[in-house]
């Protein structure tokens, strides 16, 4: 009986320290006084460290108001969610920011809400147990305040907190940079027939006209695009650029221009090359495509980057459609496009990307649309470190000749039959104190360095249409004017169409992101780069597939081999799921009877005095 008492005491004593820990650890929390762990790969629960750094960056005090509407659960746990964030902010911020929440209630604080720019809406909520709803009236916005300058988000959806976190961090940077006078100059090479990033071709022409420097203009104007025309090499990249963006060629570019490119480079800056030797038309569906590199060959050879007159067909990562066809789902697949993810490998194959190097910080779902191969030479460029950052995957096969047919909806597994399959590099990075390309030869007037000044960087990514919708481009119709207004899809192709809305919906987003971080990357501005990869979904489970593949492997062989891993990695989520139902139970209740065994044993052999 003794002993009994002792143990009881003993527990109703631990019982109530651990109980006077948890209210302790509760008050510290009421308090703000509390942190906490997150283990996510994009840091989804946290604030990241470029957010941190942004504000420690600012030489004055950014001041937030968050207009908000309480009273329904998903406003009230949107608001928990947001003060959260901002209270992550303040801590972060080393006293240069500061926030308060306010819900307008009364008509003069509803009036300062307006007339600082915010929007007033409606919001609903259904219950799940019944059929009623409840409908409020109010705000959710932010006015921010640095200095002189002012700037709002006019609305935050409350029905997601995902990317939250990207449109506060990136609307601080811009208000900094208008309050503390900082300008990020980007040049777009132009004057030489180039794809040029103001095409409006992300979309189908009768869902809209958009270009993917449209979006971004609108959407972080902290950045501005200058147009760079070398007109035949007799101008010069203009020096206070951050960098220069060469796209898709659509004329061979003079050796003067070549050098003047590299005149740019030398001087320390970067330069990004989105291009191939794949040069197809706009509005043509037959996609009849021209092998030719226009001399950027010539450029990036210099600097140990050698891309080859071909275009790359992945048998087996390529873009796939849920495409409704007669009144049935069928797939669409175009090898013709690649489908780069990260994630398991074959055995004895490299990764598909690079996701720690900036421009594809955290990306693991793109579509590289008529990419050609490439290949480094170390020994052009000994002062610099040069890696690939993206790959297809080993199932691919290269295809050369001066014009090659990529029209959609070819049986590309009998066409290629017989040919060798194999991995390629498709993008790669050299930065470091770089040799130049054109160390010999006629200058033409062009003053160049052997090598450059400071460390210079040249990312080069070897697709044509990567800032493009290749379906949308090829399938639209060309631009009638006026009448295209009323008919926007007057002579396009409807099969290209019809597809260029999916692949519109799956791969525009990643390819705005990748534009974005490759504009970070020329400036020299990467504190952001986690934060932009908060605004992706999150990715699928991935259980370590592992897909063997040998060079005379058929598409439909590949394709067998798919399913079987999806029945496994169905079989092995059910034996998950069944395990976390029913065996971790068990083994608690196992362990329990263990214990109870245990104890049950030692007091039999306790003998009495």
């Amino acid at each position: 009986m003794e002993k009994r008492k002792k143990t009881a005491l003993e527990s109703g004593a631990l019982i109530a320290v651990v109980a006077a820990i948890l209210v302790a650890l509760n008050a510290l929390s009421a308090l703000g006084l509390y942190g906490r762990k997150d283990v996510t790969r994009a840091e989804k629960y946290t604030l990241s460290k470029g957010s941190g750094s942004l504000l420690r960056s600012m030489k004055q005090e950014l001041v937030v108001d968050a207009y908000v509407t309480k009273g329904l659960p998903k406003l009230d746990a949107f608001v928990r969610d947001l003060r959260d964030l901002l209270q992550e902010y303040k801590n972060a911020g080393g006293g240069k920011f500061d926030y308060a929440i306010i819900e307008p209630k009364d008509d003069d604080t509803k009036k300062k809400a307006k007339d600082a720019g915010l929007v007033e809406q409606p919001f609903g909520e259904t219950s799940d147990t019944d059929d009623k709803a409840a409908v409020t009236q109010g705000f959710m916005g932010l006015v921010l305040k640095y200095g002189e300058q002012q700037d709002v988000i006019k609305f935050l959806p409350p029905d997601r907190s995902d990317g939250l976190e990207f449109w506060i961090s990136n609307k601080i940077r811009e208000i900094r940079d208008k309050g503390d006078d900082i300008h990020h100059k980007v040049g777009v090479l132009t004057g030489d027939d180039s794809l040029k990033l103001t095409d409006p071709d992300l979309v189908p022409h009768n869902i809209g006209k958009y270009s993917i420097q449209q979006i971004v203009t609108q959407n972080f104007p902290f950045y501005t695009f200058v147009d760079v025309d070398l007109k035949g090499g007799d101008s010069e990249v203009p020096d206070d650029l951050d960098g220069l963006i060469v796209t898709q060629p659509g004329k061979d570019l003079t050796e003067k221009e070549l050098r003047r490119i590299d005149q740019f480079v030398m001087k320390g800056k970067a330069l990004a090359v989105v291009a191939s030797a794949v040069n197809l038309k706009a509005n043509d569906a037959t996609m009849s495509a021209k092998l030719d590199l226009h001399g950027l060959d010539k450029l990036l050879d210099g600097y140990g980057v050698d891309v080859d007159k071909d275009v790359i067909i992945d048998l087996w990562r390529h873009v796939r459609f849920i495409v409704p066809t007669m009144g049935r789902i069928g797939t669409a697949e175009i090898p013709q496009i690649l489908n780069v993810q990260d994630g398991p490998v074959p055995s004895g194959a490299d990764a598909f990307v690079d996701t720690s190097f900036p421009a594809l910080f955290r990306m693991e779902d793109m579509a590289v649309p008529f990419a050609s191969s490439l290949s480094l030479k170390t020994d052009k460029q000994p002062g610099a470190k040069m890696q690939v950052v993206m790959r297809s995957s080993p199932a691919a096969v290269h295809l050369t000749g001066e014009t090659v047919d990529l029209e959609v909806g070819q049986k590309w597994a009998s066409k290629l039959k017989g040919q060798q399959q194999r991995q390629y590099a498709i993008a790669a990075d050299v930065e470091g104190t770089l040799k130049s390309a054109f160390p010999e030869g006629d200058k033409q007037g062009v003053d160049a360095p052997a090598q450059s000044a400071k460390p210079a960087r040249i990312f080069v990514l070897a697709s044509s249409q990567f800032f493009a919708n290749p379906l949308a481009r090829a399938g639209n119709g060309p631009d009638m004017g006026q009448y295209g207004a009323m008919m926007p899809s007057l002579g396009g192709d409807e099969n290209l169409l019809m597809l260029a809305g999916p692949y519109a919906q799956q791969f525009v987003t990643p390819a705005i992101l990748v534009f974005k971080n490759m504009l970070d990357w020329l400036s020299g501005d990467t504190d952001l780069l986690a934060v932009s990869a908060k605004i992706q979904s999150d990715p699928n489970l991935v259980y370590g597939d592992k897909v063997k593949i040998s060079v005379d492997e058929t598409e439909e062989q590949l394709r067998k081999q798919e399913q079987d891993i999806r029945t496994a990695r169905k079989d092995q989520q059910r034996n998950i799921e069944l395990f976390l139902i029913f065996g971790i139970p068990v083994l608690f209740a196992a362990y329990g009877l263990l214990r109870w065994r245990t104890r049950t044993t030692a007091r039999e052999a306790v003998s009495l005095a």
